[in-house]
């Protein structure tokens, strides 16, 4: 199976925030968004893998700004790093008012897919191969995440998580 790089899993989705994505204060509701990034990041991951991916897990969301209604929200997905059988994927959602030119960073998130074949057993996917400095930075830093939520969800023990511990103990000597 030949490796990929980062730039071919890149997508960028766009949605304008109409009422009836809005909560009482005209924002954008946050289970919309988390809808709208769940699809960009499954586009992404698609195009890696070549295959139907499924949701594995979301990492932490934090909603820096809110999104008002009338705004223009991008969300750019691009994988991160492949493991056996699941990517992780890296998603940077802006808010933009095209009336007023601004636009802000509202959010930013990890989501890990698993690749499946047509019966929903797990397939092995394509290596990545990071390019650029911020590749590199992401891909070294996506195994301390996967560790983490491999933690979180009772999948691996912390003793086991080396990628971790070396972090905390690197941060000790300092």
């Amino acid at each position: 199976m030949k490796a990929k790089n980062p730039k071919e899993s890149h997508t960028i989705m766009n949605e304008l925030v109409l009422p009836n994505d809005t909560n009482t204060l005209n924002n954008l509701m946050g289970g919309r968004l988390l809808h709208w990034m769940d699809i960009a990041a499954a586009i992404s991951a698609q195009k890696h893998c070549n295959r139907i991916v499924v949701t594995a897990s979301v990492d932490n969301v934090s909603f820096k700004h809110s999104i008002k209604l009338g705004d223009v929200v991008t969300i750019e997905a691009k994988v991160t790093r492949a493991f056996t059988t699941s990517v992780e994927v890296r998603l940077d959602v802006w808010a933009e008012n095209i009336p007023s030119g601004t636009k802000l960073k509202s959010n930013e998130a990890y989501y890990t897919f698993v690749a499946v074949d047509q019966s929903g057993r797990t397939i092995p996917v394509p290596a990545l191969e990071p390019e650029t400095e911020e590749d590199k930075m992401l891909y070294a830093g996506a195994l301390r995440r996967r560790q983490l939520r491999l933690i979180l969800g009772g999948k691996m023990k912390p003793d086991d998580a080396t990628e971790l511990k070396a972090l905390f103990f690197a941060e000790q000597k300092d």
